[in-house]
């Protein structure tokens, strides 16, 4: 692998709690070894246009408690095609880029691989989604931030659903799988979790809002996965009503949960994965993922972070069960 002297970074996919914080961490360890650093602004879909700037130490000042990414983020599907990765390519030989750190989720590695794999191009990629539905990492920049988020959000509507006697049913963020859901659940105490990674029973459900109801509960907090296999939130709570005749109001979370200052783990975890991707291009390795597995730092191929399904915990989602009588 030749020397790298300038590093390109780019955020891509949806942004998360954190993505500054890593690319202050990237920038300034870059710096540190005095290698240049250029920001790629909207992802792929900038390298595509040579939306390109360059960053010194200042372009990343204060910027590490600000949520959202300083580089924007887009989705492109002109990144796609061959033709879209030659663009991308010629303004990378143009900026003279020697290597790429791609802060995003399975799509944004699998840009990456195409990119490496056709023009030889060294990368890394860093896990920033709020899903924390990245294999090869315990925890994604993001996730915490959006958790606590979400828990403060159920915490205040339990206040509300006991003043009026009603179960609410709280639809947070997690299109295809429950990690959200399930921590914010078992944090918030509520009555029941539903997520993808397991099936919906109405009729339990509904059995146990019943016998709650019929010892005197004042309330009910339900948490619904937007990915869930039985509908949406207004779909199921509709259901319950129908079967149960309790009266119920819906909140959905939404994007509430990807805004707002990262938590200090998330902070800490954007910049030490930030970090350790410079050193690891720097120590010529590519075609991997840096992420943190039992609070150490460790890398995975990119091949594997979309050829593996990362489970939820199930003993958490017991012990809900258990904890939700």
């Amino acid at each position: 692998m030749p020397n790298i002297h300038r590093i390109g970074v780019l955020t891509s996919g949806g942004d998360s709690p954190g993505m500054n914080a890593c690319i202050r961490a990237v920038v300034r360890t870059a710096l540190y070894h005095e290698i240049h650093v250029v920001g790629i602004i909207r992802g792929y879909a900038g390298l595509i246009e040579g939306d390109v700037k360059e960053m010194g130490v200042g372009s990343v000042s204060n910027i590490i408690q600000r949520g959202g990414t300083i580089l924007k983020t887009a989705r492109s599907e002109e990144f796609k095609t061959p033709e879209g990765r030659s663009k991308a390519f010629e303004n990378i030989k143009k900026w003279d880029i020697d290597a790429l750190i791609t802060i995003g989720g399975d799509g944004t590695y699998r840009g990456a691989s195409d990119l490496t794999r056709e023009y030889n191009i060294p990368v890394i990629g860093v896990p920033g989604t709020i899903d924390n539905d990245i294999y090869g990492t315990d925890f994604t920049i993001g996730y915490d931030t959006a958790i606590n988020i979400a828990l403060d959000a159920v915490d205040r509507i339990r206040d509300t659903a006991s003043s009026h006697e009603r179960i609410f049913f709280v639809e947070v963020m997690g299109r295809n799988s429950g990690f959200i859901a399930l921590d914010v659940g078992v944090a918030g105490g509520a009555e029941a979790i539903l997520i993808p990674e397991t099936p919906t029973n109405i009729e339990n459900l509904c059995d146990v809002l019943v016998k709650g109801w019929k010892r005197g509960k004042s309330s009910s907090i339900i948490i619904v996965a937007e990915g869930d296999e039985a509908g949406n939130s207004y779909t199921i709570a509709e259901k319950v009503k129908e079967k149960t005749g309790l009266d119920y109001r819906v909140t959905v979370l939404g994007h509430i949960q990807r805004g707002g200052s990262p938590t200090a783990r998330d902070r800490i975890l954007a910049s030490r994965i930030g970090s350790s991707a410079v050193e690891s291009i720097k120590n010529g390795i590519s075609g991997v993922m840096i992420g943190e597995i039992q609070g150490k730092i460790v890398p995975s191929e990119l091949s594997t972070i979309w050829s593996n399904k990362k489970k939820v915990d199930e003993s958490l989602y017991h012990l809900a069960e258990i904890l939700s009588i």
